[in-house]
């Protein structure tokens, strides 16, 4: 929006004409109430002198992160750190290595990530950790990769991208006194981002290996770790490691 300057201020001829009017009008008013017509003058002149003020100072336009979205720089990678597991209190949790999450054709990156989540949940095994797999709403738990496959006496649950909605993955939990959840799999924007947060909120606290989490992406991977370590409430409860930086 546009105000002359001549306009806001009243400059020149319009100024003179308006003190001109001014002046006959309280020519025609007694005393008093040329003291009151005065002392309300004064009163709109300093609204009139405030709104120029705002006006004049508004800032322009802010552009939207669509139109800055090429300029924006990344921020400076998270920390990773190193972890020691307690395997009483801490569960490991495979989320969606199942063929319509994990494949060549869905996510080639959830595949290039395999050998070390078997190698880590090796480890989760032979500390007789509690591992708990999770599925996506359709399919079963034997069609999970073989690499990773559970061994038939591990519980799973079954749901979309927080696997704490309308599951029993927190009566799991609780039952086994567990304080800590180290999340793993794809989607890095899904299963591992909702679920992760999930726990958090449940009062957990959440181990997160980067190079086994996954997405279609490297942008999405790179988002998720950005999110957990800057989120509300999430940040501060959520650790960034690798799995040789993990030990129990």
């Amino acid at each position: 929006m546009f105000i002359s300057r001549d306009k806001m201020t009243f400059g020149g001829r319009s100024r003179k004409r308006c003190h001109h009017a001014w002046g006959q009008l309280l020519a025609h008013l007694g005393e008093n109430r040329r003291e009151e017509a005065m002392l309300c003058s004064r009163h709109l002149w300093r609204l009139v002198a405030f709104a120029a003020v705002l006006v004049f100072a508004a800032p322009a336009s802010a552009e939207t992160i669509i139109d800055e979205w090429l300029n924006v720089k990344a921020p400076p990678a998270p920390e990773l750190k190193a972890v020691t597991v307690d395997p009483k209190t801490t569960a490991l949790l495979m989320m969606d290595f199942v063929p319509q999450s994990c494949s060549q054709q869905r996510r080639p990156r959830c595949l290039a990530t395999l050998p070390k989540a078997k190698a880590l949940l090796a480890k989760a095994r032979a500390k007789d950790m509690l591992v708990v797999y999770s599925l996506i709403p359709v399919g079963t738990i034997g069609e999970t990769l073989s690499e990773v496959a559970p061994t038939g006496k591990e519980p799973f649950v079954q749901s979309g991208v927080d696997k704490f909605y309308k599951t029993n993955l927190e009566q799991i939990l609780k039952d086994k006194d567990i304080k800590t959840v180290i999340v793993i799999g794809t989607g890095a924007n899904g299963a591992v981002l909702y679920t992760a947060s999930g726990a958090v909120l449940r009062g957990m606290k959440v181990i997160v290996p980067v190079d086994v989490v996954s997405d279609v992406n490297v942008y999405m991977e790179q988002y998720v770790a950005y999110h957990l370590m800057n989120a509300p409430n999430i940040a501060g409860n959520i650790t960034l490691t690798r799995v040789d930086m993990m030990r129990f």
